[in-house]
């Protein structure tokens, strides 16, 4: 079975990396786990605006 994930890279700016930190350790997660949930909810909210 593929796995639904996929690995990649990215460059982010320090400080964006520090509040991610923070916030994700707060829900206690992985940095990529966090930023996996707020792309999706992002492209959610995307896809709604575009149904209006």
């Amino acid at each position: 079975m593929k796995s639904l994930k996929k690995s990649i890279s990215i460059t982010l700016d320090y400080p964006v990396i520090e509040k991610i930190q923070k916030l994700a350790d707060r829900e206690d997660r992985s940095i990529s786990s966090y930023i996996n949930l707020v792309l999706r909810d992002h492209l959610e909210h995307l896809e709604a605006m575009k149904e209006k």
